[in-house]
């Protein structure tokens, strides 16, 4: 019986939601388009407003829809050039908000964690944020942490070394080398927007030098505190005088910013070097004079929002939807009350159409200066636009920064409220007029950073000037890449060279099966492992796991292949199995000496001269020059490159192996260190069903 009632409950909720489904679309006229709510209107309280004898200002924002409160600190100083010690800032802004003199890192953290709050600080300031009840004693520990941090030189060692530490794995990013070349340029190095930092910088820095810069710098004289929650104005006014009262004003600095730099004179390539680039960053760019408080602004807003705002922009439509060139193209235009704003267009794309992406990009800045934006596109444009600014309305973070920015640019008070007014009046001739003004396509720099080797040649068919700059932003001269190829050298001689180096071909001749286990870091404190085993049976089964879990899992046997990725089984077409069996043998060169493969030229691989030899029309493999081992394997597709370096050769069985295999994942790279080795033992048939 209790089961028979059950199922009828069921039974007539399902009937219940049909009727009532059925009844709703009978009153819904589908034919006709709903009308659209009315319009939002955007209320942002006025803050209630005091200051202490120190300087510090504070803006008070009482909400009682939720008992929680956030606090939000500016250090409102003007840009700081550090010049021959770039780093201190991001160095002493790392120690702030862990301990004080009077309570240790781990004791104050796990005050925080108990709380359910969070702190965090840098050196422009801080945030927290605490249920009401716990408001008083969040407040007190920000101010502690600001006031009496705990800075020790043990901890600015670790500091130090964990920066230096991260600059050497950007020296290779083409994105970090980018965006430094970019600011230089853009900007000039004296300027504190185009300074850029580097480990001499970095170790010129003293833990004194540290301190200095604290004392000089974070303090109330030009700090701002934005408080918005569940708080009484008289009562938090008591507690912000009770813990920050005791901040000592400092001497005011008075700082002179250096101009930026001009535009350029003309559109042209900054191109930088980078031959380990399996990708080429792209980024168009010029500078601006846009202020929140111009006229343009919110016109300026939109216009970026249709040409590069998201994956309806116009670069993202070409570049990844049209033509397949990238995962993503955007910009920005940024106001700067200092005068030092900028437009940018980026993305990164392949290789191989680095110069028809820089083409196709410019083609779209210049169609929205030159042809009226359709008023359906701007329409669309402003409704994202206003949905994204109401919700990030829910963030009290987002409300303390509109707060802030009527002090700090110099805005009318009804700015916010009438912000979205603004944005729907923008017209299809303020977007062309602001596209004109402020997107510089004729005094542009297009800075790129790729693989010279393989796109300067195409670049230059473009017709764009091309100036060539180290990843330092120094100038240098056009790089060269014909290294003369020995006249008696062949393929073949290539080959046999590496096949003796690593043991020769009898030796080679005498395995029957190779097993690999290797470990790769894929974030810190969590290992990737890799299982490969090959036979001379052209038997291939590699599995990469993590944490327990199959991550990819590929195996060819004699008669099939198939992949498994997030428990998706896919079994390989005849001419995925083709190229899997063609590298599935545990010396494919022992194979390439019967034809096929070419020798194409000498190349550079981490500056070192490699012969480059073709496999096929996606592969490639680059061996010394001057020690003849393998040290490269580079596949090129339609999706983008792939690389695989090998070093660290240690002989095992009498057979020289690579200990160290690094693969890269898109920008990313990951170094397998290989932990064991077995040569004619541990694989079986039964691994490649």
């Amino acid at each position: 019986m209790k089961t028979t009632y059950i199922m009828k409950t069921k039974l007539s909720a399902f009937i219940l939601l049909f009727l009532v489904t059925i009844g709703v679309n009978a009153q819904i006229d589908r034919s006709k388009q709903p009308k659209a709510g009315p319009e939002p209107e955007i209320t942002l309280e006025v803050p209630q407003e005091f200051e202490l004898k120190n300087g510090l200002k504070v803006l008070v924002v009482e909400n009682h829809k939720l008992p929680r409160v956030s606090y939000s600190l500016r250090i409102d100083n003007k840009p700081i050039a550090t010049g021959k010690k770039a780093g201190v800032e991001s160095l002493i802004g790392s120690m702030l908000g862990n301990g004080t003199t009077s309570i240790s890192k781990d004791e104050f953290n796990e005050e925080i964690d108990f709380l359910g709050a969070r702190l965090n600080f840098g050196f422009s300031g801080g945030f927290a944020s605490s249920l009401t009840k716990y408001s008083d004693r969040i407040l007190e520990l920000m101010a502690d942490a600001a006031l009496n941090p705990l800075l020790t030189e043990e901890e600015f060692d670790k500091e130090k070394t964990k920066l230096i530490e991260s600059l050497k794995q950007n020296e290779k990013s083409i994105d970090a080398i980018g965006s430094r070349v970019g600011d230089a340029l853009s900007y000039g190095t004296k300027h504190p927007y185009g300074e850029f930092v580097t480990e001499e910088t970095i170790n010129n820095v003293s833990f004194g030098d540290a301190l200095a810069f604290y004392e000089k710098y974070f303090n109330p004289n030009n700090a701002y505190l934005v408080v918005i929650g569940d708080v009484d104005f008289k009562t938090v006014k008591k507690q912000i005088k009770k813990h920050f009262g005791n901040w000592k004003k400092s001497v005011d600095i008075t700082t002179t910013l250096p101009k930026v730099n001009p535009n350029a004179q003309y559109t042209q390539i900054n191109f930088v070097d980078m031959p380990t680039a399996t990708q080429s960053s792209i980024s168009i760019t010029n500078n601006v004079d846009l202020k929140m408080n111009d006229e343009d602004y919110h016109a300026a807003l939109i216009t970026n929002n249709i040409l590069g705002g998201g994956g309806e922009g116009y670069l993202f439509k070409n570049l990844r939807e049209e033509h397949g060139y990238t995962y993503g193209a955007y910009s920005s235009l940024r106001a700067n009350r200092y005068g030092a704003g900028r437009f940018n267009a980026s993305a990164k794309v392949r290789n191989m159409v680095t110069d028809s992406a820089v083409v196709e990009a410019l083609k779209e800045i210049n169609r929205i200066k030159t042809e009226p934006v359709d008023p359906q596109i701007l329409k669309d444009a402003k409704a994202k636009y206003v949905g994204n600014f109401i919700m990030g309305l829910e963030s009290p973070q987002t409300v303390a920064n509109y707060a802030l920015n009527i002090k700090l640019n110099d805005l009318p008070k009804d700015f916010y409220s009438t912000y979205l007014q603004k944005i729907n009046d923008v017209s299809v001739e303020d977007v062309q007029r602001v596209a004109n003004k402020y997107l510089k396509t004729e005094n542009a720099r297009v800075v790129i950073v790729g693989k010279g080797s393989d796109v300067i040649e195409n670049l230059e068919k473009t017709g764009i000037p091309i100036k060539y700059y180290d990843a330092y932003a120094n100038s240098v001269e056009k790089p060269t890449y014909d290294i003369p190829m020995p006249a008696d050298m062949d393929v073949t001689k290539v080959l046999n060279a590496y096949i003796a180096k690593i043991g020769g071909k009898e030796r080679l001749d005498g395995v029957n099966s190779v097993k690999m286990m290797a470990e790769a870091e894929l974030q810190p404190g969590v290992m990737m492992n890799l299982e490969m085993k090959k036979t001379s049976k052209k038997q291939f089964a590699q599995e990469i796991t993590a944490m327990g879990q199959s991550v990819m899992k590929t195996v060819v046997g004699v008669d099939g292949g198939y992949m498994v990725m997030q428990g998706q089984r896919k079994d390989m077409s005849e001419d995925e199995l083709k190229d899997a069996k063609a590298e599935s043998s545990p010396f494919p060169e022992v194979n390439y000496l019967s034809g096929g493969v070419t020798l194409e030229k000498i190349e550079k691989v981490d500056g070192e001269n490699a012969y480059k030899v073709k496999v096929d029309d996606i592969t490639s493999i680059f061996y010394s020059v001057e020690t003849g081992l393998k040290i490269k394997e580079e596949k090129i597709s339609p999706m983008g490159s792939q690389s695989t370096f090998y070093a660290d050769y240690k002989e095992v069985d009498g057979i020289m192996f690579p200990f160290k295999i690094s693969q890269t994942m898109g920008p990313r790279k990951f170094d397998f260190i290989v932990k064991e080795i077995k040569v004619n033992e541990g694989v079986s048939d039964a691994d490649f069903d």
